[in-house]
């Protein structure tokens, strides 16, 4: 595990994203502007991704972060579908995730370094989690107004991607044995769904208006 600020303050970016996401949920008494759909897609993400988490330990500090990870998600997916579902907006999230997720288990297949379960549901939760976020574009984008503390939540969660790509730049120079074309290319990928919400997000925020996307 190969720690250094960029690696640190993405983690705790985007543990702020889902501090923000939890907070507009509780607070408001409501999931509106949130889509079940990627939360579910993320919870996926994070299973698949942490087969390994009762027998391979890395660090304490990785350990934790997993377990936050899956908890709040599935919290979350608790959340919207059961105690606040009467203000779930699934008229506008509507995108069949099976559109993302097959095509992933067919690129996972393909480009996994060995076919373990464990391996190959790594590969998964990489492509997975590279267009996990479309739902939730998706429907902010036929509800064209977002609420602050939903606007908050995907900043900081394309944030926390950003600072990633710039750990792996980091690691990238540093590290001679650094070499990870697969998340390069899907973290990079997923940034990049960000970019026209960021533009908005910080055009918002210079001229003080509403937040609202095309």
């Amino acid at each position: 595990m190969v720690f250094n600020l960029f690696r640190i303050s993405a983690d705790l970016v985007h543990l702020l994203s889902i501090y923000f996401l939890l907070t507009k949920i509780i607070s408001h008494k409501n999931c509106i502007g949130i889509s079940l759909r990627s939360q579910i897609l993320f919870f996926i993400v994070w299973v698949t991704r942490y087969l390994d988490i009762f027998y391979n330990f890395y660090s304490l500090y990785n350990t934790i972060l997993k377990i936050v990870y899956l908890t709040t998600s599935a919290y979350t997916i608790y959340l919207i579908s059961k105690r606040f579902r009467a203000t779930y907006d699934k008229i506008h999230d509507t995108l069949n995730v099976w559109y993302l997720i097959v095509p992933c288990i067919v690129l996972a297949f393909i480009f996994t370094e060995d076919y373990s379960i464990t391996e190959i549901c790594w590969t998964f939760s990489i492509f997975l989690e590279a267009v996990a976020i479309l739902p939730q574009i998706l429907l902010l984008r036929s509800t064209g107004e977002v609420e602050n503390l939903n606007s908050q939540y995907i900043f900081c969660l394309g944030l926390y991607r950003a600072l990633y790509i710039i750990n792996w730049i980091y690691r990238y120079a540093t590290e001679v044995s650094y070499w990870s074309p697969l998340t390069w290319i899907c973290g990079s990928i997923q940034t990049l769904l960000y970019v026209e919400y960021f533009y908005y997000y910080i055009k918002s925020r210079v001229e003080g208006t509403k937040f609202v996307l095309p």
